[in-house]
């Protein structure tokens, strides 16, 4: 019995593992509607608050990342100047299989397609594990997406689940973006779930076992010599994975710049450095296997678009 009871805690950690970073958002779920000039205005004043803090960041850019935990429920927001014009960013991210490219970045995305919906276009994902694997042993879950605003002054992007593994339900992504200058634009990522007590089970045992050294970016605490103590737990994989999807969205902007038959390398690279200038929050395997492994997946992913 203790052994069986040890098998299931192990598996709930596997599976939790995958949860916590893949899961997306709901853009169906009760909330008024933002027009394009309230979210434009509302985006400004953040940027007004941030100038400071995205001018002395600790992240080698500038970026704020901050991330809230509450009683059954998680969200995460990333915050950044980046270095593409406006319309080019509101133009490369208003379709569903722009997208496809952007998730199969993450280590976890094995393959994405898009098929019409009732609603609007169904973005598939199968996810699985840090390595290769057949799609018959990964796990499909089908998000909706939808374009809330694109305007001259405004973007706004959410993909989303009702429901997903374990309990967890109201998964909401939205992306945000307003141009900041002719050359910048300013974008907010924001990234929240709820769980149950299925869920909770599995991320009690995945932090114990396989998680435990895991942390994320948000300085909790200090030592007694000084050194920071970084948020561990799910909110450290909370933090992990925003970072990871804010990152995937960068380089994939960055690779429309390039021949089209070189994109796809070249954010599989960039993509690999830009997480490894976090190496303690965000590496996981070395840079051969990874760009071996997309290669593979991207490649599948764009043969069935």
């Amino acid at each position: 019995m203790k052994l069986l009871r040890t098998g299931v805690i192990l598996l709930l950690s596997m599976l939790w593992a995958i949860v916590a970073g893949l899961v997306f958002a709901d853009p169906a779920s009760a909330r008024v509607e933002v027009t394009d000039t309230a979210g434009a205005t509302q985006l400004r004043a953040k940027y007004v608050a941030l100038r400071d803090q995205l001018a002395d960041s600790p992240f080698q850019r500038p970026l704020a990342l901050n991330s809230i935990q509450s009683p059954g429920s998680l969200k995460g927001d990333v915050y950044a100047l980046v270095d593409h014009p406006f319309p080019k960013v509101g133009s490369a991210l208003d379709s569903a299989e722009s997208w496809c490219d952007v998730l199969i970045l993450h280590l976890n995305v094995k393959h994405c397609s898009v098929a019409p919906g009732a609603g609007g276009d169904i973005l598939t994902a199968h996810l699985g594990k840090k390595h290769s694997q057949p799609l018959s042993q990964t796990h499909q879950v089908p998000f909706r997406y939808r374009v809330a605003a694109n305007s001259p002054n405004y973007l706004q992007v959410r993909l989303g689940a009702q429901s997903g593994p374990f309990g967890t339900s109201d998964y909401e992504i939205t992306l945000e973006a307003i141009p900041l200058d002719a050359a910048r634009t300013f974008l907010h990522l924001s990234y929240a779930y709820k769980y149950g007590p299925a869920a909770a089970l599995a991320m009690r045992a995945y932090f114990s076992t396989a998680g435990s050294e895991k942390v994320g970016f948000t300085v909790v605490d200090r030592t007694s010599e000084g050194r920071p103590v970084r948020v561990g737990d799910v909110r450290g994989a909370l933090e992990r994975n925003t970072m990871r999807y804010f990152l995937a969205i960068d380089v994939y902007l960055a690779s429309l710049s390039a021949p089209e038959s070189q994109r796809v390398q070249k954010r599989i690279n960039d993509w690999f450095a830009a997480t490894e200038k976090y190496p303690r929050q965000l590496h996981e395997m070395d840079r051969g296997e990874y760009v071996a492994m997309k290669t593979k997946e991207a490649s599948r992913v764009n043969a069935s678009l």
